[in-house]
């Protein structure tokens, strides 16, 4: 047993040397276990908050209605999508492109499909073949977007980011409610063109969220955010 924790005590002393010798940055970079600060992943589609909810200056609550009504935001259903990518098919760079070879040609501009989108109409079993009258087509190729039969629908399957443990309850109904802002969790997601996750997201940290905002208020309102064990384990 002594030579075990000798040979223990050798190794984590050497880890840490190790670590100090390559500098602050690279102890800044190692998270304790269940900490994913800086978890930043590439989804199977494109989607870029910085031009949705920056540029755009789309609500997040327009996405992620569920913030407001249930315990979990939930990710947007594509029919959301919909609402605007049945009509916005492509960059509006691409759009006006098209427009002035068509006057150019003289013919009438066709609809320009954006590959980035393609994920997007693959998963709604939107027909990709140009053969197909209305089906969209990739970036450059007229197509009008309309749903067709010639691709099999399938999810897609977007990868989580924020996750906490089962054994920690958190509901986004109570902190929308009590007008907490997106960005005090997420960061600011608005200059993201990938999202990643900005906090540790700890018990400690979410503690002492709770505990600044008894003491300073929410956009001016008095709370009671709880700060004890079975606020949030029950």
């Amino acid at each position: 047993m002594t030579n075990t924790r000798i040979i223990t005590t050798i190794l984590v002393t050497g880890i840490l040397l190790a670590l100090l010798s390559l500098g602050q940055s690279a102890l800044q970079s190692v998270n304790l276990p269940g900490n994913n600060q800086g978890y930043e992943p590439a989804q199977p589609l494109p989607y870029s908050h910085r031009l949705h909810a920056g540029e755009l200056g789309i609500d997040c609550l327009y996405c992620h209605f569920g913030a407001e009504r249930s315990r979990n935001a939930g990710v947007p259903p594509m029919n959301v999508c919909m609402n605007c990518h049945g009509f916005i098919t492509a960059p509006i760079a691409a759009v006006r492109e098209e427009d002035r070879l068509a006057e150019e040609q003289g013919r009438k501009a066709e609809r320009i499909i954006s590959s980035a989108l393609r994920p997007l109409y693959d998963a709604l079993g939107v027909a990709n073949n140009p053969s197909v009258p209305g089906s969209p087509t990739m970036e450059g190729t007229p197509g009008d977007g309309s749903p067709g039969d010639g691709t099999t629908p399938q999810p897609i399957r977007w990868i989580r980011i924020h996750q906490l443990p089962d054994f920690v309850y958190f509901d986004h109904r109570a902190h929308v409610t009590a007008g907490v802002d997106c960005q005090s969790c997420h960061g600011p997601v608005e200059t993201m063109e990938r999202v990643r996750q900005v906090e540790d997201l700890s018990m400690g940290w979410c503690v002492n969220c709770h505990r600044q905002s008894n003491a300073d208020g929410i956009g001016g309102q008095a709370v009671n955010a709880p700060t004890d064990c079975v606020g949030c384990h029950y």
